[in-house]
């Protein structure tokens, strides 16, 4: 692998496809080619004139984007200031803001830190509004969405957000008290016939890692076709100005944001106590 171009547009990715051929992998999700082998024709190919521009495009583009964070109202000063911090690394700039944090199958993963290349608070809020357009579709509001998180860093605070997110848009959000299991997460989703459940996990990730995985009323996560779909609405939302939210005092008060707390464990272990191939060991 010699470089990889971040794309913007459909006419891009033809221009792309036109040129390519067995050298290349495009990924149309997060809108980039990966040139896969140091040939001849991949030499020539990052040389033609239309490559050339689509370079200097998104490097106008990452750099115009760290700007318009820096300069938006909807951005929080600790976070500004985070940015700030990078100004003068043009490197670390361009890996936060070439592309977006993609909604790939499931959900969401990445380094926790500002820009939309990285796990924050925004990119969350924008993918949780995301799949509450897609509830809201499909007819389950009233159903509400379950939510667990981990033990990493910042777990706690996506939690929230996804949770006050989807309580701006009429969602109500069952929150556990505190860290759970996946499977507990996939048993409350079904015990409180839930329409989808949000984990904020990254599983075996490094620790600066975190993510956000999707789960259906099933208690499974999110498959085709429907991940597609999912990914179609937060795609979709272009501008910040879309994304909903509101504070956890309203959303308790207006009976949109609950605690999930021991009863859901109890409930939780008498089901599995229901599977025991071997229930005897369990008494001893």
């Amino acid at each position: 692998m010699i470089s990889t171009f971040v794309i913007n547009i459909d006419e891009e990715i033809r221009i792309l496809k036109r040129f390519a051929s067995g050298t290349f992998r495009l990924n149309f999700e997060r809108r980039y080619i990966i040139i896969e082998e140091n040939t001849a024709e991949s030499q020539n190919l990052v040389r033609k004139p239309e490559i050339i521009r689509l370079r200097e495009v998104q490097e106008m583009d990452y750099q115009k984007t760290y700007e318009e964070w820096l300069a938006s109202p909807y951005i929080d000063e600790k976070t500004k200031e985070e940015l700030r911090g990078i100004g003068d690394d043009a490197n670390e700039i361009k890996e936060r803001f070439y592309t977006e944090l993609s909604f790939g199958t499931a959900g969401l993963r990445g380094i926790i830190g500002a820009g939309i290349n990285r796990m924050n608070i925004y990119t969350v809020r924008k993918a949780t509004q995301g799949l509450a357009n897609y509830i809201v579709k499909a007819g389950g509001r009233e159903k509400g969405v379950a939510i667990a998180f981990d033990s990493r860093r910042m777990s706690p605070e996506f939690a929230d957000e996804a949770a006050l997110c989807l309580a701006a848009n009429g969602i109500k959000a069952y929150v556990f008290e505190s860290l759970r299991p996946t499977p507990e997460l996939s048993y409350a989703v079904r015990s409180l016939k839930c329409i989808a459940g949000i984990n904020i996990t990254a599983s075996h990730n490094p620790p600066e890692y975190n993510g956000y995985k999707v789960y259906w009323e099933d208690g499974a996560q999110i498959t085709f076709p429907r991940d597609k779909e999912i990914i179609g609405e937060v795609n979709a939302i272009t501008d910040f100005g879309q994304v909903k939210t509101m504070k956890r005092e309203e959303a308790e008060a207006a009976g949109l944001y609950r605690v999930i707390g021991p009863e859901m464990d109890d409930r939780y272990m008498e089901a599995l106590k229901k599977l025991a191939i071997h229930p005897e060991i369990m008494r001893e």
